[in-house]
């Protein structure tokens, strides 16, 4: 599948292993992860050599040609809520994993759209069973 994988960037980059490791998780299961870049130490610098229009230009096809969307959400990124509504726009999946403890906005925990899964969780490995788990339901269904 094609997964676009969201994430904080500008917003804080403490959970960066965990992003590592949720792409690490989809790209080792064979899925297609566009934004695999979002989870490198360097992205920062990476995408600060792109003007803000072809970011938005790049990342919204990318969206529209995905199969899913798996976003980290713990920490907040405006961003990461804009690309979260827009695929759940297109009637894409959404995974929204966050932290067990850590305060997730109330547009996302409170979303009853049957697109979106929010999850917390408690270590790298159950951040990858969720993955995978959501992976397998949406696979059935597609």
């Amino acid at each position: 599948m094609n997964i676009y994988f969201a994430c904080s960037i500008t917003g804080g980059r403490e959970l960066e292993s965990v992003y590592q490791v949720i792409v690490q998780t989809l790209t080792e299961d064979g899925h297609e992860v566009p934004t695999a870049h979002l989870a490198e130490s360097e992205v920062a610098a990476l995408e600060a050599v792109i003007s803000p229009r072809d970011v938005y230009a790049r990342d919204v096809a990318w969206i529209s040609a995905c199969d899913a969307l798996v976003a980290e959400v713990s920490v907040p990124s405006h961003g990461v809520g804009y690309e979260i509504g827009f695929a759940l726009r297109l009637g894409k999946p959404v995974l929204a994993l966050y932290q067990d403890g850590r305060k997730v906005s109330k547009m996302i925990s409170g979303n009853p759209d049957l697109y979106l899964q929010v999850y917390a969780y408690h270590n790298t490995i159950e951040a990858s069973s969720r993955v995978r788990e959501f992976l397998s339901q949406i696979g059935d269904a597609l």
